[in-house]
């Protein structure tokens, strides 16, 4: 931070934490608030990738003023990545100051950021967004679809709960797909949820994690491969299996501790058997470090990817290559 300067507070945000759903809707928040004018105009947004673009370019980027839009919005996601003490003071010295029509938020599937960059905001201004408890979600899942208008047995929720990621946004949209193929009518059970939800998604990062647990990396390819195919975006196949990573973190931390029992699996998101078997898989093939550093290469990754589109394939057979090459 700027010597001598105290955080302005008012212009800037630090989201942190692996829920996407609330934290996007957060951000969505922040946006309403900056529409402006008569007619409702809308922020101008600008998106940075930490790795991607230089710490210089972004604090140029926001110190110019806009000729087009009465407000600013801007996103620095990766923001963990930010680390080195020159690139940390120079976004501190703009956050205790920013520009009066400018919002900034920097974003981070992890908890923590460089302290230069925490203390540059009020304490108000950061938000871990956690993932959802089983309890929460189950809640979450069946509120979704009461409001909807459907009806839904305890093992159909379940069944989502063990096929969609741990995050409000996974949640939202497969929950959604479920509701076009099922009428409201319907008293929707675990058949229908597999049925619909592995039809039209045969894949996932929870397939393809699956199989990298098992150590089987020619399947690993396969499944990669028809998620590409599929049009699956690349930033959501890192999110699954990012999830996964912390998961295994969590669930080796645990076996460490002698505590792998069903109350404890369900605190990290863990309690379908066939999960337990990958997780317990994973743990003979990776250690905590291990998974820490398969984190750290997914992250990597997608931001390695953004500025290489047209080599899709090839880096994210790379990324497996090295993924299969961490383990022990």
């Amino acid at each position: 931070m700027a010597q001598g300067k105290t955080p302005d507070g008012s212009r800037c945000w630090i989201f942190l934490g692996p829920e996407l759903g609330k934290k996007q809707d957060a951000i969505d928040e922040i946006r309403r608030g900056l529409v402006g004018g008569q007619e409702g105009t809308s922020p101008e947004e600008t998106s940075f990738y930490a790795g991607e673009t230089s710490v210089s370019q972004m604090v140029a980027a926001l110190r110019n003023g806009s000729l087009f839009a009465p407000s600013r919005l801007f996103l620095i996601k990766n923001a963990e990545l930010i680390k080195k003490k020159d690139e940390v003071e120079l976004l501190a010295s703009y956050m205790v100051s920013p520009q009066a029509d400018t919002a900034l938020i920097l974003i981070s599937d992890e908890t923590k950021l460089a302290k230069g960059l925490e203390d540059a905001v009020s304490k108000d201004k950061k938000t871990i967004f956690w993932e959802l408890f089983e309890n929460q979600k189950l809640e979450w899942v069946t509120s979704f679809f009461r409001r909807e208008g459907y009806t839904v047995d305890p093992d159909g929720i379940e069944t989502i709960l063990e096929m969609v990621e741990n995050n409000t946004d996974a949640l939202r949209r497969e929950c959604t797909r479920l509701m076009l193929f099922l009428g409201k009518d319907t008293h929707i059970g675990a058949a229908d949820v597999e049925e619909w939800l592995s039809h039209t998604r045969e894949e996932s990062s929870f397939t393809l994690f699956s199989r990298i647990a098992a150590g089987d990396l020619s399947k690993s390819v396969e499944s990669l491969h028809t998620l590409l195919a599929a049009k699956e975006m690349p930033p959501r196949i890192f999110g699954g299996l990012a999830g996964c990573f912390r998961k295994l973190r969590d669930y080796l931390i645990l076996a460490k501790s002698g505590r792998v029992n069903d109350f404890e699996m369900k605190k990290i998101g863990i309690f379908s058997p066939k999960a337990r078997a990958d997780y317990a898989l994973a743990a003979k093939r990776y250690t905590a470090s291990g998974a820490d550093s398969c984190l750290a290469l997914t992250a990597e990754y997608e931001i390695l990817l953004k500025s290489n589109e047209p080599f899709t394939s090839v880096l994210m057979d790379l990324y497996l290559y090295k993924i299969f090459g961490i383990a022990v």
